[in-house]
């Protein structure tokens, strides 16, 4: 599966569209089209009003309303995991919002570069809990639903090898068709970046009937990616989201930006908001382009609470993605 991917991804890069100018191509497209994960609820999913919705979305939304100064402008396209970086290298989305984890190898030989770290999460696995497993140690001999072309497989393989477990996989194409099978009874467990597991036991027929086990047994890091070979995009998307992260931390919200702008009184606000120095120009943008971009979809607190945070239907905590100034690991550069 991992030398196919690899295959995949260099015949795109071969064939696909030469990098250096995205920015004039959204333009010219009138949008932003960001690849997403598929039917991810809290991350991505279509509501029932047909609308796509979720933390991952909303980012995206931010990056249309930046460019075009309205979040409308911004296409979310769901791609399944096996194919997003042969999607993202042939030029069929201007980004991959999806789900990935930042590693060595994405980052290294297959011309796909990631810009920063949005959420932090790490590999966890869900069990029956009639199976009576309370730990990791017990799955020894298992069967393990895992979706395919992510890095759920390696982690296990790993972890069991370094705690001399024995396990069988069982891969399916994506996370529904991994989450159907768990429910069917098709393997014991079912691995996957903790909070993913999180936001689809709402899925399940009775979700009061499984666990995620308490242990995590990886890093994963996750953030936006973009083609290698157009630093100024790569360096619009980040300083975008950058910006969101800045906002909550100086208080900024969706709704006291435009007082803040122009009454402050902070030099870092001005900034930011484009009444003192103009920033924009350095990203071909406006020099509204944070402002309108918090305005309409709101700082990174905002988009965690709405989507996925405790008050939202899937009830996740901050934890490690916290502002560092409140003890987690989410923090901005200096716009300066």
């Amino acid at each position: 599966m991992r030398a196919l991917y690899l295959v995949c991804c260099t015949l795109a890069l071969l064939c696909g569209p030469a990098a250096g100018d995205t920015l004039s191509e959204v333009k010219a497209r009138g949008a932003v089209r960001c690849g997403t994960t598929i039917n991810g609820p809290g991350w991505a999913y279509t509501d029932a009003q047909g609308v796509m919705r979720g933390f991952d979305v909303d980012f995206c939304r931010a990056l249309g309303a930046a460019i075009f100064g309205d979040a409308a402008k911004a296409v979310p396209v769901p791609v399944p995991p096996d194919n997003a970086f042969a999607t993202l290298a042939a030029g069929e989305i201007d980004l991959l919002n999806h789900r990935f984890t930042w590693t060595f190898n994405r980052d290294n030989g297959i011309g796909i570069e990631t810009l920063l770290v949005l959420f932090h999460d790490g590999q966890g696995f869900m069990v029956p809990k009639s199976l009576g497993v309370a730990h990791i140690a017990a799955l020894d001999g298992a069967s393990i639903c895992a979706a395919q072309g992510t890095t759920t497989e390696l982690n296990i393989a790993d972890y069991f090898a370094a705690h001399r477990l024995s396990y069988k996989i069982v891969s399916f194409a994506n996370a529904d068709e991994t989450r159907i099978a768990y429910e069917q009874g098709r393997c014991d467990a079912w691995s996957n970046d903790a909070s993913s597991l999180a936001t689809r036991l709402s899925l399940l027929r009775n979700p009061a009937e499984h666990m995620i086990l308490p242990e995590i047994i990886s890093k994963e890091p996750v953030g936006p990616m973009v083609r290698q070979g157009d630093d100024h995009w790569a360096h619009l998307v980040r300083w975008t989201y950058f910006a969101l992260i800045e906002a909550e931390e100086l208080g900024i919200s969706s709704a006291n930006v435009a007082a803040m702008r122009h009454e402050s009184g902070n030099p870092e606000v001005e900034r930011l908001l484009g009444s003192g120095d103009d920033l924009g120009q350095k990203l071909g943008l406006a020099p509204d382009w944070a402002y309108n971009a918090i305005l309409q979809v709101g700082n990174y607190g905002e988009i965690f609470a709405r989507n996925l945070g405790a008050e939202s239907p899937i009830g996740l905590a901050r934890g490690r993605n916290e502002l560092w100034s409140k003890g987690g690991l989410i923090f901005s550069p200096p716009f300066r």
